[in-house]
């Protein structure tokens, strides 16, 4: 990539780009929670619910404002790239780090996280667009 391009893409997608930074760091590396927190039930499904429907709304809102052509044909590119981002992080953990573990409900939660998240940029969106 040439260094204006990388430039361009900082200022086009910043929030993409440090969300996706901030998930890899939360995925990789020792994360030690407060007790209170892990007296929740799958607290950490949840956490990953919330995190992945986020990360998929700040794409998704950040593309629309950045593309203006062709912006429909990537959509679904964009959503299975997400998941597969997903699932490249679960299997990380589970291969390449002593401190974590990757799993498969962790990937469910994952992938109806973005789902979610993309449930209510569509329906976000369409009342937007209505009211124009």
């Amino acid at each position: 990539m040439r260094p204006e391009t990388a430039s361009i893409m900082i200022l086009k997608y910043p929030f993409t780009i440090l969300a996706t930074i901030a998930i890899w760091v939360l995925s990789l590396f020792p994360l030690s929670l407060p007790e209170p927190i892990t007296d929740v039930p799958f607290y950490d499904k949840w956490g990953h619910f919330v995190m992945y429907g986020t990360f998929t709304l700040i794409v998704l809102w950040e593309s629309r404002r950045a593309e203006h052509v062709s912006w429909n044909k990537t959509f679904l590119w964009k959503i299975l790239a997400i998941v597969l981002m997903s699932g490249l992080l679960e299997l990380l953990q589970a291969y390449a780090t002593t401190n974590r573990s990757g799993e498969w409900a962790d990937f469910l939660a994952n992938s109806t996280g973005v789902l979610i998240g993309t449930a209510i940029y569509l329906a976000t969106n369409k009342l937007l667009k209505q009211r124009i």
